[in-house]
């Protein structure tokens, strides 16, 4: 089991930016890549951005690429998303994801970013 609590977000103004974090703990060490989804109201849960534990190789939403950064601590105990140039339309819950070898998948609570334009 792999627990996932993520922290950072708020309410920001168009163009501004947060920092996002993910703290897993549990079985950490059967990670192999972590990720951030988010879910705007009425809409289905979207892909943001993920990182490859081997490689630490990242990749993108089209939506968010140049704006938005994921990396990790060296431990890999913790995930960051760095969010720049924030947009209205980048308001939704933003989604902690791991996932472990044998394909398990593991989310977090969800933490709130609200873009004000």
């Amino acid at each position: 089991q792999v627990q996932l609590v993520e922290s950072g977000g708020g309410l920001v103004q168009a163009g501004g930016s947060l920092r996002l974090s993910c703290v897993a703990s549990g079985r950490t060490f059967s990670m192999y890549s972590m990720g951030w989804f988010r879910q705007a109201p009425g809409k289905e849960r979207e892909f943001v951005a993920r990182i490859s534990r081997g490689d630490y190789s990242a990749s993108y939403a089209d939506a968010v690429k140049g704006r938005f950064t994921i990396s990790t601590d060296n431990a890999w105990n913790t995930v960051y998303l760095q969010l720049n140039s924030l947009k209205p339309e980048d308001t939704a819950v933003y989604y902690c994801n791991a996932v472990v070898y044998g394909a398990n998948e593991y989310w977090g609570q969800g933490t709130q970013v609200t873009v004000s334009s």
